[in-house]
């Protein structure tokens, strides 16, 4: 079982080296890199890649790494147990499967995406060691132990909004996605848009690594604004005549797919006037 780029995903030779190591390994692979920069989607299109059914379990801030095994439900057990209903003498019935189970609970491999780890509380990767560690886990309220049938592969992301414990960083090979240079993110819109004419991809493309590269700027866009940026002009039918950015028009063209707050855009509205003062 080999990853490599598909016909809807382009994975550098270091991506596709990290994933294929880490499925060797069976460890999880932890992928860290700005917003925007596929890491999501990697886990997708390694599932795709590989011929296996993906299973994803979204973080958030309240989160729990005991939502991932199981939750049992009390309450519904003590309501049932007051209506006399018969279900109450079995405890499996008040149990509800988390993502990890599911993904022991299989006779196929799958991919299991942990998506935005550092959503979560600090505690949360260290309160998932063992079960991704050993692949197994106790369900207290059965006494039974429950231990994947086939291991599966796991990809961990984090947008670096914590550091995570080193702990649980040794089980892990790891993976920073860096931003695309200027060809990847070429081979990278063109599966997205094919035959999009030359002359306006490398315009659009040269006008936003310039944006990017703007000193002060406090969120670079990413990947997947560039897409959706590519896919307004597109949508607008502009040429790369009509991207030009001069004078009193240092804006962008359809800016409010690429700058994403108001200190950003003010940047710009400062460097339109620093412009105008220049040229008198």
């Amino acid at each position: 079982m080999k990853f490599t780029s598909t016909d809807s995903y382009i994975a550098t030779e270091d991506l596709t080296i990290a994933v294929n190591a880490a499925v060797t390994l069976q460890r999880p692979l932890l992928v860290k890199g700005e917003p925007g920069t596929g890491k999501t989607e990697l886990a997708r299109q390694v599932a795709a890649g590989l011929g296996l059914k993906m299973l994803e379990w979204n973080v958030k801030s309240t989160t729990r790494a005991r939502q991932g095994l199981y939750e049992y439900d009390a309450v519904s057990r003590l309501r049932d147990s007051q209506l006399g209903d018969e279900r109450v003498h079995d405890v499996k019935n008040y149990i509800r499967k988390g993502k990890l189970w599911q993904a022991f609970d299989t006779d196929e491999r799958v991919v299991l995406l942990i998506d935005e780890i550092d959503k979560a509380d600090i505690e949360f990767p260290n309160d998932l060691l063992q079960e991704l560690d050993k692949m197994e886990f106790h369900v207290y309220e059965t006494g039974e132990t429950i231990r994947a049938r086939q291991r599966p592969v796991v990809i961990i992301t984090s947008n670096n909004e914590k550091e995570l414990p080193d702990a649980f960083l040794r089980r892990c090979f790891f993976h920073y996605i860096r931003f695309p240079d200027p060809e990847t993110l070429k081979r990278i819109v063109e599966v997205h848009f094919p035959g999009i004419k030359e002359d306006l991809l490398s315009t659009a493309l040269s006008q936003f690594f310039e944006i990017r590269e703007t000193p002060g700027l406090k969120k670079k866009p990413s990947t997947s604004e560039v897409l959706d940026w590519l896919k307004l002009l597109l949508a607008e039918d502009l040429g790369p005549e009509d991207l030009k950015r001069e004078g009193s028009h240092l804006l962008p063209k359809l800016h409010g797919a690429l700058l994403k707050n108001e200190q950003d855009v003010h940047l710009f509205e400062r460097l339109a006037f620093m412009s105008r003062r220049g040229s008198r």
